[in-house]
């Protein structure tokens, strides 16, 4: 490579080409972690190499997860066979189950019914329409994807306001349109963390848990849902207050507005039937989701739907998300005949680079337990176990939600849970307690438009400025750290069972 090649090469591409490559050949063929187990070092090795493509994005994300394929079973780490079962499993398919129905939902335009029709409830003053912004995108992104729910939101807020224009003057609209879009970024990251699909994260976790602790009770989308929506909940009443309070405009827009909204829903005329198939679609999908495991806190106790079958345990989230989903390729479609709800052209827009992403994830998380690395991490990172758990999930919080403003999300939270689950194991402590936090943490990146997909999508709208995201997005990473580790610590010890210093016998096994 020539010098002026060297000097056009961007600080990304150097840690990326140059760096990255350097540290795994160093690490992989001159360092030792652990005498007589050089597949603990090769792990780590491959581990820093993807850890540095993932953050600078040298390569497609996606084209980096596919790094252990090949490295693994050259390395002797795992079996190539091993190593690619682990790229297909019952978490992937309840995200392609559940982001099919999210497709029929955009195919045929429910989900801007939904949006406006929660914007035609709570009214017309300044802080009823942050807070439809807010409630609308919040409960999308529960379901469908954030990406996909900013993506909605935005260009029915920049609609919305450019009528606003008529009755407020220009510098208060522009303040307040940030707050508005602030809060569609926000509310989109707030919402999906209260449920198992609705982030990738969650998923990452629900899978790489059952990896490393095979014997654990599994993760219901129930179980998630009692524990995180507290969580959901208290931040955006904060995030909503925290926002009117800054973007607020001086003086009211009066009931005008709702004319607006109602306007906006009029336009798109009466439900179409297949609006009305994929809503019923919808609404069994949430249900079945919801009380197929059952819920069971203490003594609480009532049983789920699958308890009617033959092998309950057989029956997991994916199936019931691929059994409704198939459900769509069979109803007809009365406005386009011969066609059904759902088509192939319409299915094939599923991101499969975040199912190739969950693949290498899962696969790093296999080796970090295969190699025995997960519990050599754990044992260096030990020393933090005299702390109070409540400190450690402070500062675990802390660093996942800082750590994603500059990463993807799903990359940080599939190289980091493996090593929170060795942590744990050596310390003593119960894996859930550091793996719920960390999760859910990796969600709470409010300050920069690259943190999340959210935050790019209404900063791509130019009417926001990084620095005003930083400042207001600064505050919010605090409140995130602060209530995701108060509801983890009490909530979510009641929910999970976790008793403080007992560790469950599946985790003492694993």
């Amino acid at each position: 490579m020539s010098i002026l090649n060297l000097k056009n090469l961007s600080f990304k591409n150097i840690i990326g080409f140059l760096i990255a490559p350097i540290l795994f050949v160093w690490i992989t063929f001159f360092v030792d972690l652990e005498p007589g187990k050089p597949e603990v070092t090769y792990t780590f090795g491959i581990a820093v190499l993807m850890a540095l493509w993932w953050i600078t994005e040298v390569i497609p994300l996606a084209i980096t997860a596919l790094l252990p394929v090949v490295l693994f079973p050259l390395f002797g780490v795992m079996d190539g066979k091993n190593v690619s079962s682990t790229y297909f499993n019952h978490v992937i398919f309840l995200f392609i189950g559940g982001f099919l129905v999210a497709l029929a939902m955009q195919k045929w335009d429910l989900h801007k019914r939904i949006a406006i029709r929660i914007l035609l409830i709570t009214g017309s003053s300044p802080a009823r329409i942050l807070l439809g912004f807010m409630l609308a995108t919040s409960f999308l992104s529960m379901w469908i994807s954030n990406t996909a729910t900013a993506m909605m939101m935005v260009p029915i807020l920049l609609s919305i306001t450019k009528k606003l224009e008529e009755f407020i003057e220009e510098k208060e609209l522009n303040k307040y349109t940030v707050g508005l879009l602030l809060g569609v970024a926000y509310s989109a990251s707030i919402g999906g963390i209260a449920t198992l699909v609705g982030t990738p994260p969650n998923l990452s976790f629900a899978r790489i848990f059952q990896i490393m602790f095979p014997q654990a009770p599994e993760i219901s989308f129930s179980a998630w849902f009692i524990y995180a929506l507290p969580i959901s909940i208290t931040l955006f009443i904060i995030t909503w207050i925290y926002l009117y309070a800054i973007y607020k405009p001086k003086k009211s827009f009066g009931a005008l507005k709702e004319i607006n909204f109602k306007k906006q829903y009029k336009e798109l005329g009466k439900s179409t039937y297949e609006q009305k198939a994929v809503a019923i679609v919808f609404s069994l999908l949430a249900i079945l989701w919801l009380t197929r495991a059952g819920i069971k806190i203490g003594n609480f106790d009532i049983p789920g739907w699958s308890a009617l079958f033959s092998s309950p345990t057989y029956i997991n989230d994916g199936t019931v998300a691929i059994a409704l989903s198939i459900v769509l390729f069979i109803i007809p479609s009365k406005n386009q005949i011969g066609k059904r709800i759902m088509d192939w052209n319409t299915a094939s827009k599923l991101p499969w680079n975040i199912v190739l992403l969950f693949g290498g994830g899962f696969a790093l998380a296999s080796a970090f337990k295969e190699s025995g690395l997960s519990i050599w991490v754990g044992e260096q990172l030990s020393s933090i176990g005299g702390l109070h758990p409540i400190l450690i999930i402070a500062i675990i919080a802390v660093t996942m939600t800082f750590l994603t403003e500059l990463t993807s999300n799903t990359a940080t939270t599939e190289m980091l849970l493996p090593v929170l689950a060795g942590m744990s194991v050596s310390i003593n402590v119960n894996p859930l307690l550091f793996m719920l936090p960390a999760t859910i943490s990796a969600s709470m990146a409010f300050m920069l438009p690259v943190a999340t997909p959210p935050n790019a999508i209404v900063f791509g709208s130019n009417k926001i400025t990084v620095m005003q995201m930083a400042r207001t997005g600064f505050m919010l990473n605090i409140v995130g750290v602060i209530i995701v580790t108060l509801i983890t610590y009490f909530w979510g010890s009641w929910v999970f069972g976790i008793e403080p210093g007992v560790m469950p016998s599946w985790a003492v096994s694993h």
